[in-house]
């Protein structure tokens, strides 16, 4: 009975844990949108993209308008979007895009992460030819008419449309993020997510042991407050 309470306790502290991450990390993306396009979620697409984003991770609806009320002042902390850039364990290329008030500390713990690992942070740009940098929608797949909503995907800069777990998972340019956003909007189309990831063009393939050591890596580098996304070329399947 005792090692059981434990067992659950730790799992329950583990999700508290993550989720405190999260709405953190939203709560800088939030800040973010608003600096650059103000706390009116009616003129700011970045920020209504935020926001509903967090609503689908569970964020609480107080905890968003503190944040958009926080970053509003006037003596609101400047948060920079600073990539890193470099190679983890057994030559897997690793992306780490931070929003920090600190560049000086960000950088020098992200070199710490690679270089205890085993791994080394590169050059801004040097992955470019490793990473695209993509649109990621995910609709219910009941969220509306199938022929017409593939019709207004696919005007809307659709590339790629797949079935995933029940959803439609809908990729698109960078440069049609912001498009295909605002005619799903205007559609009325339920999303529940939408992100821009950075997707490897080339994997990596690893053994067991191998992918634990970036594994390692990867949650030591998501542990990291300033830490927004971490992408990589690990195959994973």
């Amino acid at each position: 009975m005792g090692r059981a309470f434990e067992f659950r306790r730790a799992r329950k502290e583990k999700r508290w844990a993550n989720m405190a991450r999260t709405f953190t990390k939203f709560g800088r993306e939030i800040s973010i949108a608003v600096k650059a396009g103000g706390p009116d979620v009616e003129t700011n697409a970045r920020l209504r993209v935020v926001i509903q984003n967090a609503k689908a991770a569970n964020m609480p609806k107080d905890n968003i308008e503190s944040a958009i009320k926080k970053a509003s002042a006037k003596d609101a902390a400047d948060l920079a979007e600073v990539n890193f850039e470099g190679y983890g364990p057994h030559g897997v290329a690793i992306w780490v895009e931070t929003a920090t008030d600190n560049n000086t500390r960000t950088v020098a713990n992200i070199r710490s992460y690679f270089n205890r690992s085993g791994g080394q942070l590169g050059t801004a740009g040097s992955l470019e030819f490793i990473f695209t940098r993509k649109g990621v929608f995910t609709l219910p797949a009941n969220a509306t008419n199938s022929e017409e909503l593939e019709l207004l995907l696919i005007e809307n800069g659709a590339e790629d449309i797949v079935e995933q777990d029940g959803d439609l998972v809908v990729y698109t340019s960078f440069e049609d993020f912001i498009g295909m956003q605002r005619a799903l909007e205007g559609a009325g189309v339920s999303v529940s997510s939408a992100e821009l990831r950075r997707i490897p063009n080339s994997e990596v393939t690893l053994s067991d042991e191998q992918t634990e050591d970036v594994i390692k890596l990867i949650e030591k580098l998501e542990d990291d407050d300033d830490v927004q996304n971490v992408f990589h070329n690990m195959n994973e399947n």
